[in-house]
């Protein structure tokens, strides 16, 4: 190993140390969800938003609660409904009849923390509302833009489309969420210590173990990592083949994929894998990392045709065979 990358990966060894704490504190309240919760880690490190799809019960706000109490952030729940509009999100100017002036109402976007629990049940305008916040980090209210605390991040919860009452989020909106994670259920152990944690004892309450201050200091360090150029053109050869799936020798995923990744997507594998290596304590990325984000980072950006949607392929499906496909360097 290089000397400088060995010095490297001695800094993130220390600098992470934090991690096992964390996650130590978190599982006092939430059981399993390992994947979970590096995913939701990955997002707050990365400074990106996430997508989560899942079921109901599976504890999806206690564990983004937990994180948020963890490391000393404001939480802040929104319940999307069709009638919510976006000044419930991001506030508006209420008259004062003391001062004859307007005044601002700031609205609960204006947390570090946010979930927006079943984002699709809301009309595409309010869902709008989230975009000036997720991208620039920033609100318009009247003529004042005010900027957003750090660390922010949006965790939007999604029913499945064919589910009735809901409103598919535009292309736009998704392609700004860093990963989309999948919930699934705990297994049969798992269930059981559930079920003893929550009817057998009160829960156990959380510490801080890091504070917002260290979060940004750790992303800083992130971007530190080392990814050598063939994992970087490893990952470009993913991302283009979701377009040109044809010049990479899978031609049968050419009538099957309506539209590739975006570049937002290399730009976010990039990241998603350092930020993986952060959590394992590495100072490099290795092509394991790329893989397992890999998955989170493209299900939501690739558009499936009608064909591959009656042949029942999903998205992963797709993202399978080409992770297959691609040379390993």
């Amino acid at each position: 190993m290089d000397k400088t990358i060995r010095e490297l990966h001695e800094k993130i060894q220390r600098e992470s140390v934090f991690v096992q704490d964390l996650k130590n504190e978190i599982h006092k309240i939430i059981v399993g969800q390992d994947y979970v919760i590096d995913r939701i880690l990955i997002g707050l490190l990365g400074n990106g938003h996430i997508l989560l799809e899942g079921v109901p019960g599976l504890a999806k706000t206690l564990i983004i609660k937990t994180i948020s109490q963890c490391i000393q952030t404001k939480f802040q729940r929104i319940q999307f409904t069709p009638d919510l509009l976006p000044a419930d999100l991001i506030g508006t100017l209420i008259f004062d009849p003391k001062t004859t002036n307007f005044v601002v109402k700031k609205g609960p976007v204006f947390a570090n923390i946010i979930l927006a629990d079943e984002i699709n049940r809301a009309p595409a305008k309010t869902q709008s509302a989230l975009l000036e916040a997720m991208q620039e980090r920033q609100v318009t209210i009247g003529d004042t833009t005010y900027k957003l605390e750090e660390p922010f991040l949006v965790l939007a919860t999604q029913n499945p489309i064919e589910q009735e009452g809901t409103y598919p989020l535009p292309e736009a909106q998704v392609d700004r969420f860093m990963l989309k994670i999948k919930i699934s259920y705990p297994d049969k152990d798992e269930e059981k210590n559930i079920i003893n944690l929550i009817t057998e004892q009160s829960l156990p309450e959380i510490k801080p173990v890091i504070s917002p201050k260290d979060i940004i200091k750790a992303r800083s360090i992130i971007n530190e990592i080392y990814i050598d150029d063939k994992l970087k053109d490893y990952i470009l050869n993913i991302i283009f083949a979701t377009r040109y799936p044809e010049e990479y020798n899978i031609k049968e995923l050419k009538s099957l994929i309506m539209y590739g990744a975006s570049p937002r997507a290399s730009i976010y594998l990039v990241i998603a894998a350092k930020c993986l290596a952060f959590l394992n304590h590495r100072g490099y990325v290795i092509p394991d990392d790329i893989k397992s984000v890999a998955y989170d980072v493209l299900r939501h950006r690739i558009i499936l045709t009608y064909e591959a949607e009656s042949e029942e392929l999903t998205s992963d499906d797709i993202i399978k065979q080409i992770l297959n496909a691609i040379e390993v360097p």
